[in-house]
């Protein structure tokens, strides 16, 4: 495991200072920034919209930029012999393939912090705007209500930011097992289809539930060869609804929820064990694609371009 933390830290490094990973991180944080600046009229629900549509800026540039550092650090490396260098070492074929694996998808996380702190801080700032609240105000009831406003948005996009980076890892890893033999031409394009149709899955069910025995039986196969990237979308409790939460969580003394009440409210522990469940399904799918792309480099020719 130790060379394959050494390989994971050149990767990690090697794809943070690619050019496109600074420029889309900047493109990404100006975005954020914009949209934190303008209101979206929906009448009181301006900051959960921003959450909202700051996900999706989050999500865009972060796969493209891991796309890009999972084309640079395989195929190109296959391509001009890099690879055949590396594996002239005392070093097996899947400890590599692992180990870049792992830096690409800490890159993508750091990229994920970044940009989730830069929105936590554009909430922060726009709460109190957004439900006509004064930070300026001697109330101490007004001073408490926008406290809970802003923990209550902030501790449910954390687990979507998560959830966030788990959807990008799992596309990250059927990027790497094609990328042993295709380049970002392919690679990019075959990612982004692949992204759309986990995302229609969740309508598969519905769609053959009149339908039948085969029907049924090759959406069950679809079901379980794309990933089902629904179950990352957990905006639902996260973003959409008010969050509440206990005295303590996970041990932690929690300041008093003022949704405690709220019987729409949704609990904060149900989000993270949703949380969990996703980061399960993640592991599970990112193992079976990267056993897939362990094959194809096993018998991958490493001297450049396949004759």
């Amino acid at each position: 495991m130790y060379r394959t933390f050494i390989i994971a830290r050149h990767t990690f490094r090697e794809s943070v200072g690619q050019p496109i990973y600074s420029l889309l991180l900047g493109i990404g944080a100006a975005v954020l920034m914009v949209f934190a600046m303008l209101p979206f009229f929906t009448l009181g629900e301006d900051a959960v919209m921003y959450k909202a549509v700051g996900l999706d800026v989050i999500l865009l540039p972060v796969l493209v930029a891991t796309l890009f550092a999972t084309s640079k650090s395989i195929y190109e490396e296959i391509e001009d012999r890099t690879m055949l260098t590396l594996m002239s070492k005392p070093v097996k074929r899947w400890e590599v393939l692992l180990g870049k694996y792992l830096g690409i998808i800490t890159s993508a996380l750091l990229a994920v912090l970044v940009l989730g702190l830069i929105m936590g801080l554009c909430i922060w700032f726009r709460v109190p705007t957004d439900y006509q609240l004064s930070t300026r105000s001697v109330d101490e009831g007004e001073i408490n209500t926008i406290r809970a406003y802003r923990m209550m948005h902030l501790l449910g996009v954390i687990p979507s930011l998560l959830t966030t980076w788990m959807q990008i890892s799992v596309l990250a890893a059927v990027s790497v097992a094609i990328s042993t033999r295709v380049s970002l031409v392919v690679n990019l394009p075959v990612v982004i289809l692949l992204y759309i149709a986990g995302n229609l899955t969740r309508f598969l069910d519905l769609a053959v539930a009149n339908r039948g025995g085969v029907s049924r039986a090759a959406a069950e196969v679809i079901n379980s060869v794309l990933p089902y990237l629904s179950l990352f979308d957990i905006r639902g409790q996260s973003v959409y609804a008010k969050v509440r939460w206990g005295e303590t969580f996970a041990g932690i003394s929690m300041p008093r929820s003022v949704f405690s009440g709220d019987l729409n409210a949704v609990w904060l522990s149900s989000i993270w064990a949703d949380t969990g469940m996703s980061l399960l399904y993640a592991a599970c799918y990112a193992t079976a694609a990267l056993a897939v792309g362990m094959l194809l480099f096993e018998s991958r020719e490493l001297g450049g371009a396949e004759g």
